[in-house]
């Protein structure tokens, strides 16, 4: 169950267009910038972040973006973010059998080196201590330039301030993407855990 609850009523003043771009990207506006919302200037600098980084037009594909994500967050252990990032790689357009292959990227022939790569980092680099090292941005290189891997990592960083904060407050997943995680993450271990709501 939430820690805190996002406030009833009326959707914050002055979000409209940017909720409405969740509900375009997402389907939903989540209720972690539902609670962030209690402190406006917050939601405002994680939402011109997350717009940087995730929907402005980038070298990096956006379903790419989405897989980092979610990878970022399954190494770090937020099943929040898990969640969402699996069912917006989806929305992305990352078919079914691959967003299913996320947890086995590495051993899949589903993904390519490229991607292998990307994720390769995001693994290690959600992890606490973080473990990225020179080998895999030598890897990395032979895939991405560097403008590119700025974009990698500002996906890795972004969601390391979206795992702690959903982990920390125990935000209450929707219905959305808890459905979707139950039906494709499920097999490789995935619960709600305190995201279940009450």
């Amino acid at each position: 169950m939430a820690r805190l609850d996002p406030p009833a009523g009326p959707e914050p003043e002055g979000f409209a267009e940017r909720f409405a771009v969740m509900r375009q990207v997402s389907g939903y506006v989540p209720n972690s910038m539902l609670t962030m919302a209690l402190r406006p200037k917050i939601l405002e600098g994680v939402l011109a972040l997350g717009t940087a980084v995730m929907l402005e037009p980038g070298a990096v594909p956006r379903d790419l973006k989405w897989m980092i994500a979610h990878i970022v967050s399954n190494a770090a252990g937020c099943r929040y973010c898990q969640a969402h990032t699996a069912h917006n790689a989806h929305r992305a357009e990352v078919p079914a059998e691959k967003v299913d292959a996320l947890w086995s990227y590495d051993r899949s022939p589903l993904f390519s080196a490229a991607e292998k790569a990307a994720l390769d980092l995001a693994l290690v680099a959600g992890q606490v201590p973080n473990g990225a090292t020179d080998a895999h941005f030598a890897e990395l290189k032979k895939h991405f330039d560097d403008g590119q891997i700025v974009e990698i990592v500002s996906v890795i960083s972004l969601f390391g301030w979206f795992n702690r904060w959903n982990d920390t407050m125990a935000t209450d997943l929707e219905q959305d993407p808890l459905r979707f995680a139950e039906g494709h993450l499920s097999a490789a271990g995935w619960e709600p855990g305190n995201h279940g709501g009450g």
